[in-house]
């Protein structure tokens, strides 16, 4: 996988990673103090975001990843074509690309499926200099989804 910056992104890519980067703004994280945002591009070319909301009963929080999904779900958007993501630290920028974690990444796996498309995943640090471009297909190679049923 290459590291790209922000100026290497498609106008496209940088709508995306621009909206998720707004998201992150409306992050509730008190407890882990590390705020991710999301934006999903959809069929249709609509981007939704969505940003990680904590719970002091921690199996209820939800990542920014599975928020943006909901949220395009909710709006009745059912095929995905990317999502982007980004993260910060109330410590301080993260330095390196922020991925999405297990959870997120198989139902955004079984978004593809339904979507029938290998969703372009972008994921990146802080400050946009260091962008990972990869599919769920590569972040989930052997995933288990409706076509698996």
């Amino acid at each position: 996988m290459a590291h790209l910056t922000y100026t290497d992104l498609t106008r496209t890519q940088q709508l995306l990673l621009d909206a998720a980067e707004k998201a992150m703004a409306s992050s509730y994280a008190p407890y882990s103090k590390f705020n991710v945002g999301a934006g999903i591009l959809t069929e249709n070319d609509a981007v939704v975001t969505g940003a990680n909301v904590e719970n002091a009963a921690y199996g209820s929080t939800i990542c920014g990843e599975r928020s943006a999904l909901v949220g395009a779900y909710a709006q009745g958007h059912r095929s995905v074509k990317a999502i982007a993501i980004i993260g910060r630290s109330e410590m301080g920028p993260a330095e390196k690309p922020v991925a999405p974690c297990g959870s997120c990444r198989q139902m955004l796996f079984e978004a593809a499926q339904g979507s029938k498309k290998n969703m372009e995943v972008i994921f990146s640090n802080t400050a946009k200099s260091d962008i990972i471009i990869t599919t769920i297909n590569d972040l989930l190679p052997y995933g288990f989804g409706p076509e698996n049923l």
